[in-house]
């Protein structure tokens, strides 16, 4: 089995991500993509605008029903920050004879070898960069895949979300109507949800 491996603050998940994540499943020939909602992310000083587990319901909402896209919500789970290394190294145990492939965008791998133990990860997952179609790429090594460029941010849609504005079609519905729900991303001091 080949387990795609997408890590992500998806705060919140949107039509990017999710169309991201089928592309290389799709050009990878990835059995699965597991989608990993970040918990406390050691770069990301200023935290999440939604809860952990909120972020986690919204990207099992997204998911449900789409085959080859999952989500684990370890990180989540875990207390302290969220290494990805222990990330790897947990899935290993749990998906023993299962290939890893880590996916990471062009942006966070440029930042790669200054992740905690990088070479570890490199020996836990196949490390396989992707760029948004017409986006320059970093000088990387390994394999770079490309994927659709849409303009969709999480840090827009937080914003529109307290701006009163819609993101129909900038998320699944499902989505959409779990921020409606549960008053997420209404509050500026980052303490949402």
């Amino acid at each position: 089995m080949r387990l795609g491996v997408l890590g992500g603050s998806f705060d919140p998940v949107h039509h990017g991500h999710l169309i991201a994540a089928r592309t290389l499943r799709e050009k990878l020939e990835l059995d699965v993509v597991m989608l990993i909602p970040a918990g406390q992310q050691p770069f990301k000083r200023d935290g999440h605008g939604a809860s952990g587990v909120d972020r986690a319901a919204m990207t099992e909402l997204a998911v449900a029903g789409e085959a080859g896209l999952a989500v684990d919500r370890i990180e989540v789970d875990r207390t302290g920050p969220s290494y990805t290394v222990d990330t790897l190294a947990a899935l290993r145990g749990a998906q023993s004879g299962a290939e890893l492939v880590l996916l990471v965008g062009a942006d966070a791998a440029a930042e790669l070898p200054a992740w905690r133990q990088a070479e570890r990860i490199r020996e836990l997952a196949r490390v396989v960069v992707f760029t948004r179609a017409g986006a320059g790429v970093p000088p990387l090594d390994g394999p770079v895949v490309e994927i659709p460029a849409l303009e969709i941010s999480s840090t827009d849609i937080r914003a529109r979300v307290r701006a009163g504005l819609s993101i129909r079609y900038l998320v699944p519905e499902t989505v959409e109507a779990y921020i409606a729900a549960n008053g997420l991303y209404r509050r500026r001091d980052g303490l949402d949800g």
